[in-house]
């Protein structure tokens, strides 16, 4: 682990052209190395700091003759105990742009500071008790937020909210192995039946509330990490148009050749606020070249991982040997029938695909007129989320770490209460609870071990 003891500094902006550049430091000398390279423009070589104050100047390296000003700098300081990292905190607005913010790095390095590691300030943030290992999770989440909903939820768990939730049902399990090691330590004062009822009531009331929490952790976890869906079909039924008109842009070719997209296309949308990975796969059965044989290797890989695939056929055509071959190999996959081309006088009817693909769900759209784009954007959102809603105003679990670390929890409490129910030693079901607290304190990160730390804030930029 890093010393906690070193000041640490790193560009805490995009690199590249920009309005501005920051360079964040944090530690016990970034006050003392500001004070080094900072010229406030009333002339005074260095000033007493004042806290959450913003100051005017330059930065300049003293170590050259001619002092040349690397860059005109807004300099705010952020003293301990109420800065981001909870140490001395100072950051430096200069002008946008890589060699004005990389000139006044390398000058704090140069003056004492090191380059911090990826998630480092987030992390001394945590170490110091700023925040716990939740909410340094929902920085992460809220910087790499791809829909509105999502950085909603984000935003919820840097406030602390499923926090508070989790303490309940720590509570719970606490009061729960109170009364445990009182049937224990005091089994002559008769209070083993009322006991052992009460233990059961606190497993039960945690077990609920993790309950409610797993139910909606699905919903959770496709607005962190999105959903993968696949259009194919055979040559020129409009995928690569449906693609457009669900992409709101014209990302792929379209054209009346058949076999126009001769690869997977993947691009990013988000449907009803939910983020998707959209993949346009090449319609092809019998490749007539080696770019045209991977493909369709790609494509069947594509189909293979969705989690949704919109198998697309056209309305102004009758089912081809090819449209059922593709229908056959996506056996066991997640389907929804997409009928294109509903613009043009209809010739496939429903009961033609429902003999290939019976209980279907079939959308009949015009990418072309934009048709039914609406009905189908919420046929998708009502197929991944399985007929639920979102509510981004309650608590949702989004990280698997954590739905992970809840399952062990609720698993160790149903063990526990089959363990009360047979009437089985005590000690079995105290060490159950133990296993419990020690699962929800390892998503707070009450109870983690410092390769799992490091390998959480590793996923972090430099300078957050």
């Amino acid at each position: 682990m890093p010393d906690m003891n070193d000041t640490i500094a790193a560009i805490a902006t995009a690199i590249g052209p920009g309005g501005i550049g920051i360079v964040r430091l944090s530690g016990p000398q970034a006050l003392k190395i500001a004070e080094q390279i900072f010229l406030p423009t009333q002339g005074k070589k260095s000033l007493p700091f004042k806290s959450h104050k913003v100051y005017h100047g330059h930065i300049f390296n003293p170590q050259q003759r001619n002092r040349d000003v690397i860059d005109e700098v807004l300099l705010t300081v952020m003293r301990a105990p109420k800065s981001y990292t909870c140490e001395n905190v100072v950051e430096i607005s200069s002008h946008g742009g890589l060699m004005a913010v990389k000139a006044v790095l390398e000058l704090t390095l140069q003056y004492g500071a090191r380059l911090a590691q990826p998630g480092e300030f987030t992390k001394r943030a945590f170490l110091n008790g700023r925040i716990d290992l939740i909410q340094a999770e929902a920085v992460l989440d809220i910087i790499q937020a791809k829909t509105k909903s999502s950085l909603r939820v984000s935003t919820h768990q840097l406030k602390g909210e499923l926090t508070v939730e989790l303490e309940k049902i720590r509570e719970d399990l606490l009061g729960a192995y109170v009364r445990l090691e009182a049937l224990v330590n005091f089994p002559e004062d008769g209070i083993e039946d009322r006991g052992r009822k009460e233990i059961a009531l606190h497993l039960n009331q945690a077990k609920s509330k993790i309950g409610s929490l797993l139910n909606v952790s699905e919903q959770g976890r496709l607005l962190r990490e999105g959903v993968k869906v696949v259009l194919c079909g055979r040559p020129n039924v409009g995928k690569s148009s449906l693609l457009n008109v669900l992409l709101k842009q014209p990302r792929a070719i379209v054209s009346d050749v058949a076999g126009t997209t001769r690869d997977t296309i993947e691009e990013s949308a988000q449907i009803r606020g939910i983020p998707v990975q959209l993949i346009d796969t090449a319609g092809i059965l019998s490749p007539r070249d080696v770019i045209e044989a991977e493909a369709v290797k790609r494509s069947h890989l594509h189909m293979q991982s969705a989690d949704l695939v919109l198998l697309t056929f056209s309305a102004s055509e009758k089912l081809t040997d090819e449209d059922i071959q593709i229908a056959k190999s996506l056996d066991g996959q997640n389907i929804l029938v997409v009928v294109n081309k509903s613009d043009l006088p209809a010739i496939l009817n429903d009961d033609d695909i429902l003999r290939i693909l019976p209980e279907r769900q079939i959308l009949r759209v015009s990418a072309f007129k934009k048709q039914a784009i609406d009905e189908l954007e919420e046929a998708i959102e009502a197929n991944v989320l399985h007929g639920q809603s979102v509510d981004t105003t309650n608590i949702l679990l989004t990280n698997t770490r954590h739905i992970e670390a809840l399952k062990d929890a609720q698993n160790f409490i149903s063990e526990s209460q089959q363990f009360l129910q047979n009437n089985l030693s005590l000690e079995f079901i105290s060490e159950n609870l133990k296993h419990s607290l020690s699962a929800l304190d390892r998503i707070t990160g009450r109870d983690i071990d410092a390769d799992l730390l490091d390998s959480i804030f590793s996923t972090f930029c430099i300078g957050k």
